[in-house]
């Protein structure tokens, strides 16, 4: 396996990770359990895994009305497409 297939199954990895995070977290949410921190959501985001946010925000509604959030994925993003950029061009 070259460097860059790792490097893109890790991406999709961590975007399947954040999707699910972040549906998890709404469930214990609406279920008044224990949270999942918001930095580690958005660690999740930064280690690859902005869209992964962007998409659980999106179909679960979940964190949509958080200015940090609002602000932050969009910014996780741009980074994710710069590490991206860095690495195959």
């Amino acid at each position: 396996m070259s460097q860059e297939q790792f490097f893109l199954l890790t991406l999709l990895f961590m975007n399947v990770l954040a999707l699910f995070a972040m549906g998890w977290d709404k469930w214990k949410a609406v279920h008044q359990r224990w949270r999942i921190p918001e930095k580690s959501l958005l660690l999740l985001g930064l280690l690859g895994g902005a869209l992964g946010l962007l998409a659980g925000s999106r179909i679960f509604r979940h964190k949509t009305q958080k200015m940090l959030f609002k602000i932050g994925i969009p910014i996780l993003l741009i980074l994710n497409g710069i590490e991206i950029y860095f690495l195959f061009f």
